[in-house]
């Protein structure tokens, strides 16, 4: 069972406090600078270095959790699900259900347009991403304002408090930029604010993807060295390799971000992370368990983290384990009390592992009783394979912390080291320097040992060169590692294929008549809209392509 670390008892014991500071942000994009209104005020708060931890913890539950109970952080709208606004499960849904690896089965017209690629700009759900998205770069930019150097002399906090304090400073701006890095990718130009920018009544101005890629780049860089070194933060916390692992992903789709590639860089950072302490975790299934922050930390670089006690919430891992439950899949199985029919995965995704020779992948973990390969009808849950990658069971066997069996322990990996070797695979064959094929390749093969569980030089399952650098393999390699861990879409659109050139069942789907088997939809899908609550209340920004 998880051991309910400080970060956790401080998001739910001093989340109110923190709550107060940053004053019940709305969806608006006028709010990303807004005056912040309080019962406690900023100065009564910072003033002690002890509250510092504290407030720190909230930027970090904001990434999981939705609000307080029965007080959420950003207003879902009348009658809507708080859960759906949480950051983890808006972000997820974004990245996943819009792809060959994942579909909902539940007849809400904000998911079936992102089952079917015809979103508009005015669906809840994008919305929903994108106010968690400046909600957390809110948050964030009070914590740096109010823990600057100045501000920290003003108020005599000195010696070791101060170190603490600069320290938790630069967390603060890892988790801002990582923010602004899903920014950049989701949604392109978007408003831009800093800690400097003190609040006021001015509309924030439109940034452009290019201009917001290089401040993440300058950020990033600027506190590599006043993080804690790689591996050595506390479990949950963000220290030089959850910097080193944003960088590396940031520079590998740098060429869809800003049009020139980057992929040296790439490498460079990767090569940082692989010189560092981390390990594969010695099984595939470890990764997806209630207790991975213990069998798994040696792999995972940077989670999101859960705790079915100390946060509860409908976002995040809870969301993913019990919406991927339904048909004749057990309950008992997953460790939760019920399983709410929503998520399956398209035929794509399991047609991705092989089913005759070479071993049995362990990666292919696919529920088929009773469900089709097929998918004729995207409101049944039965159509399309069940995907039992995530559970609430600890490695042992055993539930998680929540009695109750509702709320889950799993934490969600946001980077982790298979998707480093990975990325330092990619960026070799796409003719960066500082790394080498063969080298590649044997970062490739390892994690195929681990899936096909080759021991004592066993081959089962491993690839030649030549395999490595045939077309899509990484792309489809990818999509056998990382399935419905929140980067498919980023991938597809990476390599050219979430638009034209490849496609899935329902993809581009427009009604009876319609091909189900999928069709190219138009390009500028590969962003999304800014949404149409923010056009209204910024006028100042201007629509992405092809949007209204």
């Amino acid at each position: 069972m998880k051991s309910h670390r400080i970060l956790r008892r401080s998001a739910l014991t001093l989340a109110t406090t923190a709550a107060l500071l940053t004053g019940g942000l709305t969806s608006c994009n006028k709010d990303l600078d807004r005056e912040p209104f309080y019962d406690l005020n900023t100065e009564s708060v910072y003033k002690d270095p002890a509250n510092h931890i504290q407030v720190l913890a909230k930027c970090y539950a904001g990434f999981n959790l939705s609000g307080n109970s029965g007080s959420p952080d950003v207003f879902a709208g009348q009658g809507k699900d708080e859960g759906e606004t949480s950051y983890m499960r808006a972000y997820w849904y974004l990245q996943e259900l819009v792809t060959d690896q994942a579909v909902v089965a539940w007849n809400s017209p904000p998911l079936q347009e992102l089952n079917t690629t015809s979103w508009t700009s005015s669906n809840d759900l994008i919305n929903n991403s994108y106010t968690r998205i400046f909600y957390e770069v809110a948050l964030c930019n009070e914590f740096i304002r109010e823990t600057s150097d100045d501000k920290l002399s003003s108020r005599g906090i000195t010696g070791a408090d101060a170190e603490n304090s600069r320290r938790y400073r630069a967390e603060a701006r890892f988790m801002r930029a990582l923010a602004y890095c899903h920014a950049i990718d989701l949604y392109g130009n978007v408003p831009f604010v800093t800690e400097a920018d003190a609040p006021s009544k001015n509309l924030p101005k439109q940034t452009t993807r290019a201009a917001l890629f290089a401040y993440v780049e300058s950020e990033l860089k600027a506190i590599e060295t006043e993080l804690l070194p790689a591996h050595t933060a506390p479990y949950g916390r963000a220290d030089q390799g959850a910097a080193w692992a944003l960088l590396a992903k940031l520079y590998l789709n740098a060429e869809v971000y800003t049009g020139t590639g980057h992929y040296t860089d790439c490498l460079t950072y990767c090569n940082k992370i692989l010189g560092a302490n981390y390990a594969l975790a010695p099984e595939y299934r470890l990764l997806f368990l209630a207790d991975n922050n213990v069998t798994s930390a040696s792999e995972i670089i940077f989670p999101i983290t859960s705790d079915g006690i100390a946060s509860q919430g409908y976002g995040g891992t809870t969301y993913i384990t019990h919406a991927a439950v339904g048909g004749r899949m057990l309950t008992t199985a997953f460790g939760i009390n019920s399983g709410w029919a929503g998520n399956r995965t398209r035929k794509n995704l399991p047609l991705l592992f092989p089913t005759t020779g070479g071993g049995f992948d362990t990666r292919a973990m696919f529920f088929t009783s009773g469900q089709t390969l097929e998918i004729n009808d995207l409101t049944i849950f039965t159509e399309g394979y069940g995907v039992t990658k995530w559970r609430n069971k600890t490695s042992t066997g055993a539930n998680g912390n929540d009695p109750q069996l509702i709320f889950v322990d799993t934490d969600f990996p946001m980077f982790r080291l298979a998707d480093v070797y990975l990325m330092y695979a990619e960026a070799v064959l796409r003719g960066g320097s500082g790394g080498d094929q063969n080298t590649a390749l044997g970062y490739v093969n390892a994690l195929r040992d681990r899936a096909y569980g080759n021991t004592g030089g066993s081959t089962t399952g491993r690839i030649t060169l030549a395999q490595l650098t045939a077309p899509n393999f990484i792309l489809d390699e990818r999509g056998r590692e990382m399935y419905w861990e929140g980067t498919r879409r980023t991938d597809l659109v990476r390599f050219g294929k979430f638009t034209t050139g490849y496609n899935w069942p329902f993809k581009g789907y427009t009604g009876a008549g319609d091909d189900k088997q999928g069709h190219d939809v138009p390009s500028f899908r590969n962003l999304y809209p800014i949404p149409s609550t923010d056009l209204v209340a910024n006028p100042t920004l201007k629509q992405n392509e092809g949007y209204n």
